[in-house]
């Protein structure tokens, strides 16, 4: 089981727009299975999730790990974890997280909750992170080196650094105004 990719699909979940059974779908993929099956409940379910899963997200970017992990927990039993191999080839095995059968939101939660919850136990709650530019506000996995990253892309940053550049331009000019520049010409000879 790749569960980078599992808690990745918790940080897709969080940061889409699945208002509608349109957007859902197309948040899945108009090829996928996912899509197909997907109904107006699996709409429902999902915005829950989305709002339990920021939660966990704030609560490991402001340092609570401890809250984290309790609603971590709350949200793993709410949609156990129900490892099966599922294939439709020989050789092309691969797991699922839940029983068969299951609606596409609680397989959805299943892997994006069991994901997080590995990603917790092996990197800790502080590498969840909700973006620093007051614009965006999606969530992100911190993969840095030393566990500095504060903006979920480089768009982000660079908007956010450029914002900050101008205020600060601005600060400077409304201190020190600037002495109007007499441009007549002075001492030219006719």
């Amino acid at each position: 089981m790749n569960f980078d990719q599992y808690a990745r699909t918790a940080v897709d979940l969080v940061n889409a727009q699945v208002e509608t059974l349109e957007q859902l779908r197309a948040f899945f993929g108009a090829d996928s299975w996912q899509a197909a099956e997907a109904t107006e409940r699996d709409v429902a379910a999902l915005r829950r999730g989305q709002r339990r899963l920021r939660e966990i997200f704030e609560h490991g970017s402001a340092g609570r790990d401890a809250e984290a992990v309790r609603a971590l927990n709350a949200i793993l039993e709410a949609h156990p974890v129900q490892p099966r191999i599922s294939g439709h080839e020989i050789n092309e095995w691969h797991m699922h997280v839940t029983s068969r059968g299951s609606s596409v939101s609680a397989e959805h939660m299943a892997g994006a909750v069991w994901g997080l919850a590995v990603w917790l136990c092996e990197f800790g709650s502080e590498r969840f992170g909700v973006c620093a530019d007051e614009r965006c506000g999606n969530v992100y996995l911190d993969t840095s080196s030393n566990c500095c990253r504060r903006f979920c892309s480089e768009r982000c940053a660079t908007r956010s650094h450029v914002a900050a550049h101008r205020a600060r331009k601005r600060a400077v000019m409304d201190e020190h105004p600037a002495v109007p520049v007499d441009h007549g010409l002075v001492g030219v000879v006719q």
